[in-house]
């Protein structure tokens, strides 16, 4: 492989450490700013986050920025309003202000002498969502944009909610939000004024968990920023990216069927991570991709790449379930066009624990799972850390119902979305049915591929759920997630059902018994022919990146991932620790070019006793530390979720301190009803 930070003349570029953008109403955004030297006019590439410009994603931040100012980019990554160094306060994700902001900044940049006027806005995660949406908004001097890691629906298929279903990740990450809020812009861009930034931000924090399980229908809070409910409205060209670990992947086809215009997409082995720098890769040459869409859309130079096939997409090769991948092996094919007119359906019917082409006769076969089942299930979003991928999955198809294919006869590559359709019945009103599908190797190892989830209460809609008639027959589709996987000859396939998945989502409020109907169900896979043209595939570049700043590790913190299981009282406590993923395992590092400390640290614990839905408690720990000669600050962040019948109980604490003195403090007590939930 390729040195991945070959040398690269750094002085053929500018960097402005902080550059501020008004606002129509005053408000000052902070920026960082990159600049070619010397050649006129360039167009501008805009990052639009809240993540702190200037500490926490320093060290990912230049290396990319800096790729693109050597490429003839003006490079821009702008704090929020209300986080990092930007004045004001930030009240939740993706509000009309934060788009109102960024029309303007994108305005802002298009006026200024070293801009040609063309901008492209790109991101992940955050910044890939936020793309999509000001894309939506149409600024005139807005030309492309690359959406990474992001999602077209943020009901369906964000980290608050799955199938109608609560995902644990909505407490995470409305924790880690609450958090990051909490911190104070740094005195050394903001002067004097920062303590009052600081307060200022505290006072607004809101108790963010809690704020979105008030909506866990499909209402208006979650269409707002949705752009799957008018694609037409997003007309510049869109290269959206994913990857098969992350949690957005369904996005990248969903938005190559529904958008109008110019798009590509890229689907890739990787995390929650950009493509040239992910585990598990392998990487490839991103960065110089993003310029080739860049050149053609902003600088009007004819580079092919909008000749290449529309959609292109890593297939994995089987492998035994690993905590962790460093490279999953496989081969790239193409897509002319999306959906693929081409693409086979193959139909498995449901019999006596039996997958197979050929129907059954009716029986019907009921399952209850333990609430400890899911364990094994990896995490809802993977972002390249130890222990985060799915293992075996012969301990949770122990608590399922199980249908085996036969032997496979020959090779067979999946790629889209396994659709399943089953006659079924609860004894309960509100009910969860999982959907595993698994890749069974000859010696019983199990190892996930795909999977799906649906509350039964929303079996005909997302914003109108109804509950489940205990006794009565429902007919119920269930869309797997899309996967790009080879699954060998003399390997089986399996259909693993059950009724909860702990941690990933929270349990049904009653331990439900589901029916189902063998010999009417049947699971559609998606079956992609061997094509001969993949093998002339236009390869990607190696991994390259340019230069950047180094930190210094001052507190090693290993990623730490425990179960344990009392056997007296059958409750499961999952504790995991670690430094959050952004300092390199380091829980306290010094960033030596700004003279800065930084430290970041978190516990998560879940507990669940196995026969009982309503023992479920979701607990987080962080603690965040910046300090530099006489200035040091902690804001500690404490969490918690429990739940009754009727109610989840929200709990947090927010603590400021200043020097080591009690600065501001926020505490939250929160009961949100159950909504079919």
């Amino acid at each position: 492989m390729a040195d991945r930070y070959p040398p690269m003349d750094l002085s053929t570029i500018e960097e402005i450490e902080n550059i501020w953008i008004p606002m129509p109403d005053g408000t000052k955004l902070a920026a960082r700013l990159w600049l070619p030297k010397g050649q006129g006019p360039a167009p501008a590439l805009l990052e639009y986050l809240p993540y702190r410009k200037r500490d926490f994603m320093r060290l990912r931040d230049e290396p990319m920025h800096r790729y693109y100012a050597l490429h003839g980019y003006a490079s821009i990554r702008v704090d929020l309003r209300g986080t990092g160094d930007s004045e004001g306060v930030l009240h939740d994700e993706y509000t009309a202000q934060e788009h109102e902001d960024a029309v303007a900044v994108i305005a802002w940049l298009a006026a200024q002498e070293w801009c040609s006027g063309a901008v492209g806005m790109t991101g992940i995660s955050w910044g890939g969502f936020n793309a999509l949406q000001v894309a939506a908004l149409r600024p005139p001097a807005l030309k492309a944009i690359i959406t990474l890691c992001a999602a077209d629906d943020r009901y369906a298929d964000d980290a608050h909610y799955k199938g109608g279903c609560l995902l644990n990740e909505n407490m995470q990450w409305g924790s880690v939000f609450m958090h990051y809020n909490a911190l104070p812009p740094d005195p050394q861009i903001v002067g004097d004024r920062w303590r009052d930034m600081w307060r200022g931000r505290i006072a607004a924090l809101q108790p963010f968990p809690a704020v979105w399980m008030g909506h866990p229908w499909r209402d208006e809070f979650w269409k707002h920023g949705s752009v799957c409910e008018d694609f037409a409205a997003v007309s510049c060209p869109v290269y959206a990216i994913g990857g098969w670990a992350d949690g957005y992947t369904n996005a990248v086809s969903q938005l190559l069927e529904g958008l109008p215009g110019p798009r590509k997409g890229l689907i890739g082995p990787w995390s929650h991570a950009f493509p040239h720098d992910s585990v598990p890769g392998p990487s490839i040459g991103y960065l110089q991709e993003a310029v080739r869409w860049w050149d053609h859309w902003l600088k009007g130079i004819d580079d092919g790449i909008m000749d290449e096939p529309m959609l292109r997409v890593w297939v994995q090769d089987s492998l035994p379930p690993q905590p962790q991948y460093e490279t999953r092996p496989g081969r790239w094919v193409a897509e002319a066009d999306w959906p693929d007119a081409k693409a086979a359906t193959r139909r498995y019917h449901l019999g006596w624990g039996h997958l197979s082409e050929a129907e059954h006769e009716t029986h019907e076969v009921s399952f209850s799972s333990p609430h400890t089942m899911g364990v094994r299930g990896g995490e809802w979003c993977g972002f390249g850390s130890d222990g985060e991928a799915p293992r075996d999955q012969r301990s949770d198809d122990g608590g399922s119902q199980l249908f085996d294919s036969d032997p496979l006869a020959a090779d067979i590559d999946l790629f889209g979305a396994p659709e399943l359709t089953l006659d079924i019945k609860s004894d309960k009103p509100v009910a969860f049915l999982v959907a595993r599908l698994c890749d069974v190797h000859p010696d019983g190892t199990s190892g996930r591929i795909s999977f799906g989830i649906l509350n039964l209460t929303h079996r005909d809609s997302h914003e109108f759920p109804s509950p489940l008639e205990p006794g009565t027959w429902y007919r119920v589709t269930l869309k797997l997630d899309d996967l790009g996987q080879a699954v060998p000859a003399g390997h089986r396939l399996r259909l693993a059902l059950s009724t909860g998945y702990w941690p990933m989502i929270w349990p049904a409020p009653e331990t439900a018994i589901l029916t189902v109907r063998t010999g009417t169900g049947f699971l559609d896979l998606p079956v992609r022919p061997d094509r001969d043209d993949d093998a002339g595939l236009r390869p990607f570049g190696e991994p390259v990146a340019a230069p950047g700043a180094q930190q210094k590790k001052l507190s090693h913190m290993d990623m730490r991932r425990r179960v344990e299981i009392d056997l007296t009282t059958n409750e499961m406590v999952y504790t995991l620790r670690g430094d959050g993923g952004e300092l390199g395992g380091a829980a306290l590092a010094r960033l030596e070019d700004i003279d800065l400390d930084i430290g970041f640290t978190m516990m998560k614990r879940y507990r669940i006793v196995e026969d009982d839905p309503l023992s479920a408690q979701t607990e987080l720990v962080q603690s965040a530390t910046l300090r530099r000669d006489d200035w040091s600050i902690r804001v500690d962040c404490r969490t918690r979720l429990s739940v009754t019948a009727d109610a989840f109980q929200f709990s947090g604490d927010v603590e400021a301190f200043d020097g080591g003195a009690p600065f501001e403090s926020r505490h939250w007590t929160v009961a949100i009803p159950r909504k079919l939930l």
